[in-house]
């Protein structure tokens, strides 16, 4: 083994030899479960770098993405299971089958065609398992997501609004339904109103192709910065948070709204 040779056959091998007996006692101890966590955290942080817009950042972040199949894969080898080389050929008869137009004589007119033929595809392959048209949504989804991949399901079978303004009108409905649930003071009543508000708002961002988990990821991120904006501001003057009026930061909130605002202006006329 090279280990200055870029292959993935070289890091299968690697990841073969730190599970074996002269291996790391840390990889060896491993199992499907105890990786599933940085399996999910690996997944976030290619995120974090595609946002960044960081290309040295988003390679490093895939390899370390990349080698958690390759982990899992030498676990279930050394169990008898499969190999890295099964799991490769099932992706690539995958890719093909669902290709019909690619690798076959199908033709499809646009994207939204090939996600419903997509479907239709995975349906007949999955056969009895799957019951209903909202089958197949992973059941450990983070929420906004969940909803927002059954709401798609949903309206590929034309259970969906006609109009923009009709799911605006649910949002709008949602939203008085959770002001008369707060009104009650039942808490159970308000968490089950709070529920349909958030599910009506992502079926809005779905009718408009806005994805919800992204949005609300880059709110955070908005708020953590202008947040950090306001400490950096008050501690430059030697002041604490606790001890300044609300008016104060609510001002020194709006200065970091308008430093966003010049940033991204800079930022377009670069491009």
């Amino acid at each position: 083994m090279n280990p200055e040779q870029s292959t993935f056959e070289n890091l299968v091998a690697i990841m073969r030899r730190l599970r074996g007996p002269e291996g790391c006692p840390w990889d060896a101890e491993q199992t499907h479960e105890s990786l599933t966590r940085y399996l999910l955290e690996e997944a976030y942080e290619v995120i974090e770098a595609i946002e960044m817009k960081s290309t040295e950042h988003l390679k490093e972040e895939l390899g370390d993405l990349l080698l958690q199949p390759v982990f899992h894969a030498a676990i279930a080898e050394q169990a008898g299971d499969f190999s890295i080389n099964e799991v490769i050929q099932i992706l690539c008869e995958k890719l093909i089958r669902r290709h019909p137009h690619v690798f076959g004589t199908m033709e499809i007119g646009d994207s939204s065609a090939q996600i419903e033929n997509w479907e239709r595809i995975k349906q007949v392959e999955k056969g009895a398992e799957r019951t209903s048209a909202l089958s197949g949504v992973p059941s450990h989804l983070p929420a906004l997501l969940k909803a927002q991949k059954i709401t798609e399901k949903a309206a590929r079978v034309g259970f969906d609004w006609e109009h923009v303004d009709h799911v605006i009108a649910k949002v709008m409905e949602e939203l008085r339904e959770f002001e008369e649930a707060m009104a009650s003071g039942d808490n159970d009543r308000m968490e089950a109103e709070l529920g349909d508000l958030l599910f009506a708002i992502v079926n809005l961002g779905r009718f408009l192709s806005i994805n919800p988990e992204e949005a609300l990821r880059k709110t955070i991120n908005r708020f953590q910065s202008r947040f950090q904006h306001v400490e950096n501001s008050l501690h430059a003057r030697g002041q604490q948070m606790s001890s300044t009026s609300l008016e104060e930061m609510d001002r020194l909130w709006e200065e970091a709204k308008k430093l966003e605002k010049g940033l991204s202006s800079a930022q377009t006329k670069k491009i």
